[in-house]
Protein backbone atom coordinates (compact mmCIF):
# COMPACT_ATOMS: atom_id res chain seq x y z
CA UNK A 1 0.00 0.00 0.00
CA UNK A 2 1.12 3.63 -0.35
CA UNK A 3 2.31 4.98 3.17
CA UNK A 4 1.07 8.55 3.22
CA UNK A 5 -2.91 10.24 2.34
CA UNK A 6 -4.27 13.34 2.79
CA UNK A 7 -7.22 12.28 4.89
CA UNK A 8 -7.59 8.98 6.23
CA UNK A 9 -10.74 7.29 7.71
CA UNK A 10 -10.96 4.88 10.29
CA UNK A 11 -14.69 2.80 9.81
CA UNK A 12 -16.34 1.79 6.47
CA UNK A 13 -19.96 1.55 8.44
CA UNK A 14 -22.74 4.25 7.47
CA UNK A 15 -21.07 6.86 9.22
CA UNK A 16 -17.22 6.27 8.16
CA UNK A 17 -18.35 6.30 4.18
CA UNK A 18 -20.91 9.07 4.49
CA UNK A 19 -17.75 11.53 5.71
CA UNK A 20 -15.67 10.19 2.91
CA UNK A 21 -17.98 10.66 0.23
CA UNK A 22 -18.21 14.24 1.37
CA UNK A 23 -14.78 14.97 1.93
CA UNK A 24 -14.04 13.17 -1.80
CA UNK A 25 -16.74 15.51 -3.12
CA UNK A 26 -15.62 19.01 -1.05
CA UNK A 27 -11.74 17.73 -3.23
CA UNK A 28 -9.71 15.88 -0.72
CA UNK A 29 -7.70 12.88 -1.02
CA UNK A 30 -9.52 10.34 1.06
CA UNK A 31 -8.06 6.60 2.32
CA UNK A 32 -11.20 4.62 3.91
CA UNK A 33 -9.27 2.06 6.13
CA UNK A 34 -11.70 -0.71 7.82
CA UNK A 35 -11.91 -4.37 7.36
CA UNK A 36 -12.96 -5.83 4.62
CA UNK A 37 -16.85 -5.76 4.38
CA UNK A 38 -19.03 -8.53 5.05
CA UNK A 39 -22.47 -6.59 5.01
CA UNK A 40 -23.34 -7.84 8.47
CA UNK A 41 -22.27 -4.72 10.86
CA UNK A 42 -25.18 -2.33 12.25
CA UNK A 43 -25.11 -0.47 9.25
CA UNK A 44 -26.69 -2.81 7.57
CA UNK A 45 -29.03 -4.84 10.43
CA UNK A 46 -30.42 -1.77 11.42
CA UNK A 47 -34.47 -0.65 11.25
CA UNK A 48 -33.81 1.16 8.27
CA UNK A 49 -35.70 4.51 9.71
CA UNK A 50 -34.82 8.20 9.18
CA UNK A 51 -36.00 8.87 12.92
CA UNK A 52 -36.93 12.46 13.24
CA UNK A 53 -38.86 11.47 15.73
CA UNK A 54 -36.15 10.35 18.21
CA UNK A 55 -35.37 13.11 19.93
CA UNK A 56 -35.43 11.37 23.38
CA UNK A 57 -32.17 9.88 24.77
CA UNK A 58 -32.12 6.15 26.18
CA UNK A 59 -31.57 7.26 29.63
CA UNK A 60 -34.90 8.96 30.92
CA UNK A 61 -36.69 9.11 34.06
CA UNK A 62 -38.91 6.71 33.41
CA UNK A 63 -36.47 4.32 32.09
CA UNK A 64 -34.33 5.41 35.63
CA UNK A 65 -37.42 4.29 37.45
CA UNK A 66 -38.38 0.86 36.02
CA UNK A 67 -34.80 0.09 35.37
CA UNK A 68 -34.74 -2.68 37.92
CA UNK A 69 -37.81 -4.37 36.48
CA UNK A 70 -36.75 -4.02 33.13
CA UNK A 71 -33.23 -5.64 33.52
CA UNK A 72 -35.35 -8.60 35.83
CA UNK A 73 -37.82 -8.86 33.21
CA UNK A 74 -36.89 -11.75 30.56
CA UNK A 75 -39.09 -10.31 27.51
CA UNK A 76 -37.95 -6.62 28.72
CA UNK A 77 -36.36 -4.40 25.43
CA UNK A 78 -33.52 -3.39 27.62
CA UNK A 79 -30.96 -6.45 28.91
CA UNK A 80 -28.56 -6.18 30.82
CA UNK A 81 -25.16 -9.10 30.28
CA UNK A 82 -23.82 -8.62 33.67
CA UNK A 83 -19.88 -7.42 33.45
CA UNK A 84 -18.03 -5.28 35.62
CA UNK A 85 -16.43 -3.94 32.92
CA UNK A 86 -19.67 -2.12 32.46
CA UNK A 87 -20.37 -0.71 36.12
CA UNK A 88 -18.51 2.49 35.18
CA UNK A 89 -20.77 2.91 32.00
CA UNK A 90 -24.14 2.12 33.72
CA UNK A 91 -23.40 4.56 36.73
CA UNK A 92 -22.93 7.53 34.34
CA UNK A 93 -26.05 6.00 32.24
CA UNK A 94 -28.02 6.35 35.48
CA UNK A 95 -26.53 10.03 36.30
CA UNK A 96 -27.73 11.01 32.82
CA UNK A 97 -31.31 9.60 32.98
CA UNK A 98 -31.97 12.64 35.47
CA UNK A 99 -34.70 15.18 34.74
CA UNK A 100 -32.01 17.86 34.16
CA UNK A 101 -29.62 15.73 32.29
CA UNK A 102 -32.18 13.73 30.28
CA UNK A 103 -33.56 17.32 29.20
CA UNK A 104 -30.27 18.34 28.31
CA UNK A 105 -29.80 15.44 26.40
CA UNK A 106 -32.99 15.57 24.31
CA UNK A 107 -32.13 19.04 23.14
CA UNK A 108 -28.60 18.05 21.98
CA UNK A 109 -30.23 15.36 20.09
CA UNK A 110 -33.47 17.58 18.81
CA UNK A 111 -30.98 19.86 16.96
CA UNK A 112 -29.54 16.95 14.86
CA UNK A 113 -32.23 15.15 14.40
CA UNK A 114 -34.03 17.90 12.80
CA UNK A 115 -31.91 18.07 9.94
CA UNK A 116 -32.11 14.38 9.05
CA UNK A 117 -34.72 14.68 6.52
CA UNK A 118 -32.71 17.18 4.75
CA UNK A 119 -29.17 16.08 4.83
CA UNK A 120 -30.76 12.37 3.34
CA UNK A 121 -32.59 14.09 0.63
CA UNK A 122 -29.05 15.49 -0.26
CA UNK A 123 -27.15 12.47 0.05
CA UNK A 124 -29.84 10.31 -1.64
CA UNK A 125 -29.95 12.72 -4.79
CA UNK A 126 -25.80 13.00 -4.68
CA UNK A 127 -25.73 8.88 -5.33
CA UNK A 128 -28.62 7.92 -6.98
CA UNK A 129 -30.13 6.31 -4.37
CA UNK A 130 -33.47 8.38 -4.18
CA UNK A 131 -35.86 5.14 -4.81
CA UNK A 132 -34.88 3.74 -1.71
CA UNK A 133 -35.99 6.03 0.31
CA UNK A 134 -40.16 5.78 1.67
CA UNK A 135 -41.53 8.88 2.61
CA UNK A 136 -44.65 6.50 4.59
CA UNK A 137 -44.36 7.88 8.10
CA UNK A 138 -43.92 5.98 10.81
CA UNK A 139 -46.85 4.40 13.30
CA UNK A 140 -46.27 3.66 17.46
CA UNK A 141 -49.06 1.23 17.75
CA UNK A 142 -50.72 1.71 21.07
CA UNK A 143 -51.51 -1.90 22.03
CA UNK A 144 -53.98 -1.86 24.83
CA UNK A 145 -55.54 1.37 27.27
CA UNK A 146 -52.61 1.99 29.48
CA UNK A 147 -50.55 2.52 26.37
CA UNK A 148 -53.38 5.26 25.41
CA UNK A 149 -53.24 6.76 28.30
CA UNK A 150 -49.41 6.86 28.99
CA UNK A 151 -48.53 8.77 25.48
CA UNK A 152 -48.13 12.26 25.25
CA UNK A 153 -47.12 14.16 22.13
CA UNK A 154 -45.40 17.19 24.10
CA UNK A 155 -41.49 15.78 24.06
CA UNK A 156 -42.57 15.94 20.45
CA UNK A 157 -43.84 18.73 19.69
CA UNK A 158 -41.64 20.63 22.03
CA UNK A 159 -38.74 19.53 19.68
CA UNK A 160 -40.74 20.25 16.20
CA UNK A 161 -41.71 16.81 15.59
CA UNK A 162 -44.76 16.60 13.65
CA UNK A 163 -46.91 13.83 15.56
CA UNK A 164 -50.60 13.25 15.97
CA UNK A 165 -52.65 10.64 17.70
CA UNK A 166 -55.00 8.62 15.41
CA UNK A 167 -57.72 6.19 16.26
CA UNK A 168 -57.98 2.32 15.26
CA UNK A 169 -60.39 3.04 12.05
CA UNK A 170 -57.31 5.36 10.62
CA UNK A 171 -54.43 2.91 11.87
CA UNK A 172 -56.26 0.11 9.62
CA UNK A 173 -56.56 2.72 7.01
CA UNK A 174 -52.56 3.56 7.17
CA UNK A 175 -51.73 0.47 7.86
CA UNK A 176 -53.30 -2.84 6.17
CA UNK A 177 -52.62 -6.12 6.89
CA UNK A 178 -53.07 -5.74 10.24
CA UNK A 179 -56.03 -8.01 12.38
CA UNK A 180 -58.53 -5.98 12.83
CA UNK A 181 -58.69 -6.45 16.45
CA UNK A 182 -54.71 -4.80 17.00
CA UNK A 183 -53.90 -2.07 18.82
CA UNK A 184 -56.29 1.24 20.15
CA UNK A 185 -54.57 3.48 18.07
CA UNK A 186 -51.46 4.86 16.98
CA UNK A 187 -49.02 7.96 17.38
CA UNK A 188 -48.39 8.61 13.93
CA UNK A 189 -45.35 10.95 12.61
CA UNK A 190 -45.94 11.53 8.86
CA UNK A 191 -42.32 13.32 7.81
CA UNK A 192 -40.70 10.08 9.19
CA UNK A 193 -38.66 8.26 5.87
CA UNK A 194 -37.72 4.67 5.81
CA UNK A 195 -35.27 2.74 3.66
CA UNK A 196 -36.84 0.16 1.38
CA UNK A 197 -33.23 -1.86 1.87
CA UNK A 198 -29.74 -0.46 3.96
CA UNK A 199 -27.76 -3.48 2.67
CA UNK A 200 -29.00 -2.01 -1.02
CA UNK A 201 -27.63 1.82 0.39
CA UNK A 202 -24.39 0.64 1.56
CA UNK A 203 -23.92 -0.43 -1.95
CA UNK A 204 -25.00 2.88 -3.26
CA UNK A 205 -22.37 4.87 -1.29
CA UNK A 206 -19.65 2.39 -1.85
CA UNK A 207 -20.19 2.41 -5.34
CA UNK A 208 -20.16 6.64 -5.28
CA UNK A 209 -17.09 6.35 -3.07
CA UNK A 210 -15.14 4.22 -5.82
CA UNK A 211 -16.72 6.84 -8.47
CA UNK A 212 -14.96 9.62 -6.79
CA UNK A 213 -11.88 8.23 -6.35
CA UNK A 214 -12.12 7.29 -3.44
CA UNK A 215 -9.23 4.68 -2.32
CA UNK A 216 -10.09 1.49 0.09
CA UNK A 217 -7.85 -0.43 2.22
CA UNK A 218 -9.00 -3.63 3.79
CA UNK A 219 -6.90 -3.76 6.74
CA UNK A 220 -7.20 -2.97 10.85
CA UNK A 221 -5.79 -0.20 12.57
CA UNK A 222 -4.78 -1.57 15.33
CA UNK A 223 -2.38 1.85 16.87
CA UNK A 224 -3.13 5.15 15.96
CA UNK A 225 0.33 7.58 17.02
CA UNK A 226 1.01 11.34 16.37
CA UNK A 227 4.03 11.65 15.08
CA UNK A 228 4.76 15.61 14.88
CA UNK A 229 2.76 17.00 11.60
CA UNK A 230 1.07 13.70 10.84
CA UNK A 231 -0.80 10.51 11.97
CA UNK A 232 1.00 7.08 12.31
CA UNK A 233 -2.23 4.72 11.42
CA UNK A 234 -0.33 0.92 12.45
CA UNK A 235 -2.64 -1.75 10.46
CA UNK A 236 -2.13 -5.52 9.78
CA UNK A 237 -0.95 -4.58 6.40
CA UNK A 238 1.49 -1.91 7.36
CA UNK A 239 1.67 1.76 8.40
CA UNK A 240 0.21 4.66 6.95
CA UNK A 241 0.60 8.20 7.39
CA UNK A 242 -1.94 11.00 7.42
CA UNK A 243 -2.15 14.60 7.72
CA UNK A 244 -5.52 14.08 9.11
CA UNK A 245 -7.92 11.24 10.70
CA UNK A 246 -11.68 10.80 10.97
CA UNK A 247 -12.41 8.19 13.58
CA UNK A 248 -15.89 6.58 12.50
CA UNK A 249 -14.92 3.00 13.81
CA UNK A 250 -18.35 2.70 15.65
CA UNK A 251 -17.78 0.23 18.40
CA UNK A 252 -14.51 -0.03 17.73
CA UNK A 253 -13.73 3.53 18.22
CA UNK A 254 -13.20 3.74 22.08
CA UNK A 255 -9.74 2.15 22.19
CA UNK A 256 -8.62 4.24 18.94
CA UNK A 257 -9.78 7.52 20.36
CA UNK A 258 -7.58 6.08 24.26
CA UNK A 259 -4.60 5.79 22.38
CA UNK A 260 -4.15 9.16 21.66
CA UNK A 261 -5.42 10.44 25.09
CA UNK A 262 -8.89 10.72 24.10
CA UNK A 263 -10.83 8.56 27.09
CA UNK A 264 -14.85 8.42 26.06
CA UNK A 265 -17.03 5.52 28.21
CA UNK A 266 -18.21 4.00 25.05
CA UNK A 267 -19.63 0.53 25.04
CA UNK A 268 -21.82 -1.57 23.20
CA UNK A 269 -25.90 -1.81 22.60
CA UNK A 270 -26.34 -4.92 20.63
CA UNK A 271 -29.12 -4.86 18.40
CA UNK A 272 -31.24 -7.99 17.00
CA UNK A 273 -32.86 -8.67 14.45
CA UNK A 274 -35.54 -11.72 12.16
CA UNK A 275 -36.32 -11.38 8.91
CA UNK A 276 -39.18 -12.98 7.05
CA UNK A 277 -39.29 -13.33 3.33
CA UNK A 278 -42.52 -12.13 1.63
CA UNK A 279 -42.48 -11.21 -2.18
CA UNK A 280 -45.82 -9.58 -1.42
CA UNK A 281 -45.17 -6.67 1.59
CA UNK A 282 -47.11 -7.91 4.79
CA UNK A 283 -47.26 -4.51 5.82
CA UNK A 284 -46.99 -1.39 4.72
CA UNK A 285 -45.79 1.17 7.03
CA UNK A 286 -42.56 0.77 9.49
CA UNK A 287 -44.44 0.39 13.16
CA UNK A 288 -43.11 0.08 16.56
CA UNK A 289 -44.94 -1.68 19.46
CA UNK A 290 -44.23 0.91 22.08
CA UNK A 291 -44.60 -1.24 24.79
CA UNK A 292 -42.88 -4.02 23.75
CA UNK A 293 -39.20 -1.76 22.15
CA UNK A 294 -39.24 -3.61 18.55
CA UNK A 295 -39.96 -2.31 15.34
CA UNK A 296 -41.33 -3.84 12.21
CA UNK A 297 -39.35 -3.34 9.42
CA UNK A 298 -40.96 -3.66 5.59
CA UNK A 299 -37.93 -4.10 3.51
CA UNK A 300 -37.63 -5.42 -0.46
CA UNK A 301 -39.15 -9.04 -0.37
CA UNK A 302 -38.85 -9.43 3.33
CA UNK A 303 -40.53 -8.20 6.74
CA UNK A 304 -37.60 -7.18 9.08
CA UNK A 305 -38.22 -7.31 12.80
CA UNK A 306 -35.72 -5.71 14.58
CA UNK A 307 -34.81 -3.76 17.74
CA UNK A 308 -34.05 -4.19 21.59
CA UNK A 309 -31.37 -2.97 23.78
CA UNK A 310 -28.93 -5.62 25.20
CA UNK A 311 -25.65 -4.37 27.03
CA UNK A 312 -23.56 -7.27 27.00
CA UNK A 313 -20.01 -6.39 25.41
CA UNK A 314 -18.77 -6.40 21.95
CA UNK A 315 -17.71 -9.98 21.90
CA UNK A 316 -19.56 -12.27 23.92
CA UNK A 317 -21.92 -14.46 21.59
CA UNK A 318 -25.51 -13.73 20.12
CA UNK A 319 -27.93 -14.67 22.88
CA UNK A 320 -31.04 -17.17 21.71
CA UNK A 321 -33.17 -15.05 24.46
CA UNK A 322 -33.31 -12.14 22.32
CA UNK A 323 -34.51 -13.84 19.40
CA UNK A 324 -36.78 -15.55 21.03
CA UNK A 325 -38.27 -12.50 22.49
CA UNK A 326 -38.10 -10.60 19.12
CA UNK A 327 -40.23 -13.61 17.89
CA UNK A 328 -42.92 -13.78 20.55
CA UNK A 329 -43.57 -10.10 19.93
CA UNK A 330 -43.67 -10.12 16.54
CA UNK A 331 -46.37 -13.14 16.83
CA UNK A 332 -48.31 -11.51 19.33
CA UNK A 333 -49.07 -8.62 16.57
CA UNK A 334 -49.16 -11.13 13.44
CA UNK A 335 -49.90 -14.53 14.58
CA UNK A 336 -49.79 -16.16 10.93
CA UNK A 337 -46.10 -15.05 10.59
CA UNK A 338 -44.48 -18.37 9.58
CA UNK A 339 -40.88 -18.80 11.48
CA UNK A 340 -37.91 -16.64 10.71
CA UNK A 341 -35.67 -16.96 7.50
CA UNK A 342 -32.71 -14.93 9.27
CA UNK A 343 -31.32 -14.15 12.37
CA UNK A 344 -28.73 -11.37 12.64
CA UNK A 345 -27.02 -9.73 15.65
CA UNK A 346 -24.95 -6.63 15.38
CA UNK A 347 -23.30 -3.99 17.79
CA UNK A 348 -24.14 -0.21 18.08
CA UNK A 349 -21.64 1.92 19.48
CA UNK A 350 -23.47 3.83 22.57
CA UNK A 351 -22.34 6.37 24.78
CA UNK A 352 -24.45 7.09 28.69
CA UNK A 353 -26.29 10.06 27.21
CA UNK A 354 -26.95 9.01 23.72
CA UNK A 355 -24.99 11.77 21.94
CA UNK A 356 -22.50 11.06 19.38
CA UNK A 357 -18.95 12.39 19.52
CA UNK A 358 -18.55 14.47 16.57
CA UNK A 359 -15.51 16.30 17.58
CA UNK A 360 -11.77 17.10 16.98
CA UNK A 361 -9.44 15.39 19.01
CA UNK A 362 -9.14 17.01 22.63
CA UNK A 363 -5.62 15.93 22.85
CA UNK A 364 -4.34 15.96 18.97
CA UNK A 365 -6.62 18.46 18.00
CA UNK A 366 -8.07 19.19 14.35
CA UNK A 367 -5.45 16.13 13.22
CA UNK A 368 -8.07 13.63 14.16
CA UNK A 369 -11.98 14.47 14.17
CA UNK A 370 -14.41 11.87 15.90
CA UNK A 371 -17.34 10.87 14.55
CA UNK A 372 -18.96 8.11 16.24
CA UNK A 373 -21.15 6.92 19.46
CA UNK A 374 -24.43 7.49 17.40
CA UNK A 375 -26.17 4.59 19.50
CA UNK A 376 -29.48 4.29 17.72
CA UNK A 377 -29.35 7.14 15.44
CA UNK A 378 -26.01 6.53 12.74
CA UNK A 379 -28.51 5.36 9.93
CA UNK A 380 -30.56 8.72 10.72
CA UNK A 381 -27.67 10.73 10.98
CA UNK A 382 -24.85 9.59 9.13
CA UNK A 383 -25.13 12.61 5.87
CA UNK A 384 -25.70 15.33 8.74
CA UNK A 385 -22.44 13.93 10.18
CA UNK A 386 -20.59 14.07 7.49
CA UNK A 387 -21.31 17.98 6.49
CA UNK A 388 -20.41 18.39 10.25
CA UNK A 389 -17.30 16.57 9.90
CA UNK A 390 -16.42 18.50 6.47
CA UNK A 391 -16.93 21.59 7.72
CA UNK A 392 -14.19 20.75 10.92
CA UNK A 393 -11.67 19.58 8.61
CA UNK A 394 -12.31 22.94 6.07
CA UNK A 395 -11.86 24.98 9.79
CA UNK A 396 -15.26 26.11 9.38
CA UNK A 397 -18.12 27.04 11.56
CA UNK A 398 -20.20 24.04 11.24
CA UNK A 399 -24.29 24.56 10.73
CA UNK A 400 -24.83 23.13 14.56
CA UNK A 401 -23.05 24.34 17.46
CA UNK A 402 -20.88 20.98 18.06
CA UNK A 403 -19.77 21.80 22.00
CA UNK A 404 -22.80 19.01 23.20
CA UNK A 405 -20.71 16.39 21.15
CA UNK A 406 -17.58 17.12 22.23
CA UNK A 407 -15.05 14.56 23.14
CA UNK A 408 -14.07 15.54 26.57
CA UNK A 409 -17.38 16.36 27.57
CA UNK A 410 -17.54 13.94 30.09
Amino acid sequence: MGNSCEIAVIGAGIIGLSCALRLARNGHEVTVIAPEDDETGASYGNAGVIADYAVLPVGTPDVLRNLPALLLDRDSPLALRPSIALAPWLLRFARESLPRRAAENTRAIAALTARAYASWRECADEIAATALLKPLGSLYLLETEADLRAVTLKPYHAHGVEAELIDRDMLGQLQPGLPEDCGMGAVFFPRTITLDDPTAMMRSLRHALESAGVTRLSARVTKLLREGRKMALHTDRGILHAAKVVLAAGAWSRELAAQIGDRVPLDTERGYHLEYDSPAPRLLRQMTPVARGFYFCPMAGRLRVAGTVELGGRDRPASPRRWEMLERGARAILPDLPAPDRHWMGCRPSLPDSRPIISPSATAGAQVIHAFGHGHLGLTLAPLTARLVAALIAGKTPEVDLTPYRVNRF
